[in-house]
């Protein structure tokens, strides 16, 4: 089964084509989600048949998430593809998540919290996995934004 990750909460985009679970391509771009991505799948939608899209629906850019889960839920409605969401941590190796200001979300036993960083925190880069066996998908795909109202 051929499936895609797309990772839109920060710069640079990244996207995976996984094919039986294994990364097969990858792509990374820098710019903005909503100019990046209908491109983008116009040319994986004619190279590769598609049957899942995962996205990462929180926590991250609120904007970037409106974006991708609008663009890929069509996606999702007209191809009738299968879609699919895990939160970011999944790919950044648990590490804090730019928040506002200088507050960053942190999943601490499976709870997201916005806290400021303490000096032993590091961040990490997120990265496509080489094979996704492992990360936690689920049905779930509305944005979940993680912040109190203001």
């Amino acid at each position: 089964m051929t499936e895609v990750i797309v990772i839109s909460i920060s710069n640079p985009l990244l996207i995976g084509i996984y094919e039986n679970k294994q990364l097969i391509k990858e792509y990374k771009l820098e710019g903005k989600t909503s100019d990046l991505l209908p491109s983008l799948f116009k040319k994986i939608l004619k190279e590769f048949d598609i049957k899942r899209i995962n996205y990462v629906n929180s926590p991250g850019s609120y904007m970037a998430i409106k974006v991708a889960y609008i663009f890929l839920k069509t996606i999702s409605i007209t191809k009738n593809i299968e879609l699919l969401a895990c939160n970011g941590f999944e790919f950044n190796q648990n590490s804090p998540i730019k928040a506002l200001g200088k507050k960053y979300f942190k999943q601490i036993k499976n709870e997201i919290k916005v806290d400021f960083l303490e000096k032993d925190d590091i961040i990490r880069d997120f990265k496509l996995p080489k094979n996704i066996d492992k990360i936690n998908f689920n049905k779930q795909t509305l944005p979940i934004y993680n912040l109190p109202a203001v």
